[in-house]
């Protein structure tokens, strides 16, 4: 993702039209593929990142690090570290992520749907 100029016009632009719609400024929490695929896996529990990763099949553990810590800071995930050797690091849907569930149930509803008819 491109990382745009807070002095730019289309900054203004784009902060502008997320104060004001809703549905933006989610879409902006989850935009992208991984970040939406990491919540719908973590709907069914608590997982590792080793979990995690192996879920996801091609995601580097670069990406897969850069959209935990994302989701993480925007609330949707939480992130549990245990102390043992060597480290247990459990993610998981915050209070707020869960509520994700039913929109991330139509737009599977909605995807397949419209791969069928295209």
């Amino acid at each position: 993702m491109t990382k745009i100029k807070e002095t730019s016009t289309n900054f203004a632009n784009r902060k502008a039209l997320t104060e004001e719609c809703p549905e933006l400024y989610a879409s902006n929490l989850l935009g992208g593929q991984w970040s939406l695929a990491i919540c719908s896996y973590l709907m069914i529990g608590k997982m590792r990142f080793g979990e995690l990763k192996k879920s996801l099949g091609n995601i580097t553990d670069r990406m897969l690090t850069l959209q935990l810590k994302k989701l993480e800071q925007n609330k949707i995930v939480t992130r549990t570290v245990y102390p043992e050797v060597p480290p247990c690091v459990e993610y998981e849907l915050s209070e707020i992520g869960y509520k994700l569930k039913p929109v991330i149930e139509e737009l599977d509803k909605w995807g397949t749907m419209h791969k069928e008819s295209v």
